[in-house]
């Protein structure tokens, strides 16, 4: 099974890359794909991953096929074949 993993913004510049291609043995939670990614690409483990609730969420946009995760199940979501993921960082100010 193939996940595309597309990366936007500061994502981009960090992992060198505008894209991703993952293979998996078969369906996998959102989860799994975010902690293959890191694993694969260090550097964006610091911004990808809050480090208090080694969690990518308070950082960024997840869309799975262009749905907010939020409105799937979040991280538990299931990827099945050729399903395009996109992270957009989110920038706090005040």
């Amino acid at each position: 099974m193939v996940v595309i993993v597309r990366f936007v913004g500061a994502f981009r510049g960090l992992s060198g890359k505008d894209r991703l291609i993952l293979e998996f043995e078969s369906t996998v939670p959102l989860r799994e794909v975010i902690k293959e990614i890191v694993e694969e690409m260090p550097k964006l483990r610091q911004v990808l991953v809050d480090p208090e609730l080694e969690d990518p969420r308070p950082n960024t946009l997840i869309l799975v096929n262009g749905k907010e995760i939020s409105v799937l199940n979040g991280l538990e979501t299931r990827l099945k074949d050729k399903d395009e993921i996109v992270f957009v960082p989110v920038v706090h100010g005040g």
